[in-house]
Parts: C-alpha cells; structure tokens; sequence
C-alpha cells in the first residue's frame, strides 16, 4: 500500500495548459525606441539595425499573489511573454529550476550567502531552453515552418528540440570545432546540421545567407526579440524564488548576454509592476574566457582585435562580437556592475572544485563564474558578507569531451 503510495507521489503529471492573457503590447527598436507591431514576424529594428525588445501594458492588478499554484515552469509568467495564443505553445516543461546553496565553498572560502541557479537541468540542458521555448511558441504563432540558427553548442540542441516538438524544420549551422555531443544532438532530433570553418559569427553570416535564399526564420542572439523574452524569465524566478529579495550580485556567464540583458528586463518589468522595489537592485557581473573576451576590451576602450580570440572549453563564451553589445554595456553601468575575464585552466580548475565540493557538475561557463568570484574579492570588489548570486547555464555533462 506504501509503495503504491509513493509510485503515484512520483508520477510527474502535466498540467492543462491556462489560458493567461498576454500583456504585450507592440516592440521597439533598443536604440531609438522607434515602435514595430508584434503581429507580424520581426527580427531586428530596421531604423537603427539594433535588437528590438518586446512592450507591455504594465497592469499593477496583475499581483504577484496570483502565481500561486501556477505550473512549475517558465510560462507561469505568461502575462509577460509575447504569446497571445496558447495553443502554438511548445513546451518541454523548462524553466523553474533550483537556486541551490552552496553550503562546502561557503564553509571553505568564508562567505555568508553563496548560492547558484542551476540551469543544467533545463530539458535540453542549459538555458537555452527557455530562449527557444519562447521563441519557437511565437515564430508559431506567426506561422513560421522553417527556421535556421547560428550555434556554438547548446542553442543548436535547444532549437532542435523545439522544432521537433513544433514540427518545423531546422537548420543548425556551427564552427566545426564543436565538441562531437553538441553535434549528435541537433541530429537525432532531426535537424540539418551545418558545419563551418571559424566562430559563431561566421556562422551568423551563413544564417543570413540562408534565411535570404530560403525564407528560413533567422533565430539568432538577439536578431530576433522572442529568446529574450524566454530567457528573462530567469529573473522572474530569481526574484519569486529568493522570497522577492533579490541577490546583492549576480556573476553572469556572457557570450551573446541575452540571459544577463533578459534577468536585467525583468527586474525592470517587475518593477513598474509593484513586485520588487527598485532601492537595491544587484550589481551584474559579465564573466567572458580570457580566450575570447570582446565585451571586456570594449568595456575598458581597449582596441578589439579580433584576430587574437581562439576557441575556449566553455563554447557559450566565444563570441567574437555580441549583437547587443550596446544592451550588455548598458546593464553594466545601469547595474553599478563590472566585467572580467577568466582563463581556460581557471574555468578547468574550477569545474573541479564546484564538482567535487558541491556535487554538481557545471558547465565551463558556470565555473567561470565562481573562477571570477574568487577573484572578484580578492580585489575587494565584492565582499564575503554579500548575497551572491551565480549562474551556471548549463550541465556540466554534455562538455565531458572538452574537459578531457
């Protein structure tokens, strides 16, 4: 009887889908704030060739009271995505996952209120999913049949995974460099997969090519403003989760920082929405791979040499030129936040650490994270007594080949 108790307890059950109004209203350019319609497809702004960023009618009757008993994903925030019907929703039940204490480094380095949001346990394994989720929902909607994605790894799987749950077709197009799991994933969901000479930018340029030649929907970072709006909702989580006080610092693994400029936007909309109080929002920490670390040169007025960028073990860091550069720039000076970068044999030591100390096994990009931490308060620019905040965007299991 016990046991046919606990059998039912385990049983994992899929909600109905609710049917939630969407507060979107229209999308503007993130430059000149000229308006686009949301009920058309978009990609970038063609006034100022910048991202175009998602609009809402801030309702301050839509109180945070009412997430309760909500499904555990990313879509019980649904009044703020760009969905209106949620019959194109394509869901793999992402979102929701665990901000966890880390209890061993804690004890160890000294700090009093350390923790990590896990995005490795995402359907596809990192965040990814959230971004792709949202933005396969809406290119739906619009009645998109085709889509092509320029890759360094894990947005290739996600967008795979997606469109094989849509029943679109996908083309992934990534460096040949690509660890051999990354490649096999995009294939056994059914994609065709591109492989090219160079960096995701590179990439990019054969995205657009396609997209020009066939129609595909180009869903690459930021040239479109639907993964955005699936990625912010990690700061909507951040923000439920810790009980509507948010960290002092959050440490943000950036290559294409759509994940650190979406949390920065919910932070924002919470705001105009009465949920959170904007007296101390927290510093936002950009990490990039000493390898490729083209926001830092940026930031510091440093010449950008894109000759001297190589490959790194966290694939999600190489990004030679960021398309919303300008917005990652932005939530650093809005944030009060800083920029730095970490070498491979630091993020390699640290995958180690994290994993042996905590039980978990992060991703590169989230090891840069704690990599910079250390760093960061040995210089005094974030001190142990501090709520921290780290983001580790994926699972440490699919970079088993970049580690050896």
């Amino acid at each position: 009887m016990l046991w046919g108790f606990i059998q039912k307890m385990s049983v994992k059950v899929m909600k109905p889908i609710v049917q939630f109004r969407s507060l979107a209203t229209d999308l503007s350019c993130s430059k000149c704030g000229k308006h686009y319609a949301i009920d058309r497809l978009q990609s970038f702004s063609s006034c100022c060739e910048k991202p175009l960023i998602v609009n809402y009618i801030i309702d301050e009757a839509f109180q945070r009271t009412e997430l309760a008993g909500r499904e555990n994903s990313m879509w019980r925030y649904a009044e703020m995505l760009p969905l209106f019907d949620p019959s194109f929703r394509v869901t793999l039940g992402e979102g929701m996952t665990p901000i966890l204490p880390l209890k061993r480094l804690s004890f160890e380095y000294g700090f009093d209120d350390l923790w990590v949001k896990d995005e490795g346990l995402n359907p596809t394994g990192s965040f990814k999913s959230r971004g792709l989720s949202m933005a396969i929902s809406k290119a739906r909607e619009l009645g998109v049949t085709s889509c092509v994605i320029p890759t360094a790894g894990n947005a290739g799987g996600a967008l795979s995974a997606y469109a094989a749950a849509a029943g679109m077709k996908a083309t992934v197009i990534m460096p040949k460099e690509t660890p051999l799991i990354f490649r096999e994933e995009c294939q056994y969901y059914g994609s065709e997969l591109i492989l090219v000479d160079g960096f995701i930018d590179k990439c990019g340029e054969l995205a657009a090519e396609i997209q020009k030649k066939t129609g595909a929907f180009n869903i690459a970072t930021m040239k479109e403003p639907y993964r955005l709006e699936g990625k912010k909702t990690m700061g909507y989580e951040i923000a439920e989760q810790m009980d509507w006080r948010l960290p002092d610092v959050i440490l943000y693994p950036t290559g294409g920082g759509t994940g650190l400029i979406g949390i920065w936007k919910a932070f924002q909309e919470m705001i105009s929405l009465g949920w959170i109080d904007d007296a101390k929002l927290p510093r936002m920490v950009v990490v990039q791979s000493s390898n490729c670390a083209p926001l830092i040169d940026l930031i510091s007025g440093r010449p950008v040499d894109r000759t001297t960028y190589k490959t790194s073990i966290a694939n999600g860091l190489v990004v030679p030129e960021a398309f919303g550069k300008d917005m990652i720039r932005k939530v650093i000076k809005e944030s009060k936040g800083y920029a730095l970068s970490v070498s491979d044999e630091q993020i390699l030591d640290g995958v180690k650490e994290v994993s042996s100390k905590e039980g978990i096994l992060i991703s590169p990009e989230g090891a840069a994270t704690w990599v910079a931490l250390k760093d960061l308060v040995a210089k005094r620019i974030i001190a142990k007594e501090e709520k921290i905040l780290l983001l580790n965007t994926g699972s440490g299991y699919k970079y088993l080949e970049n580690y050896r």
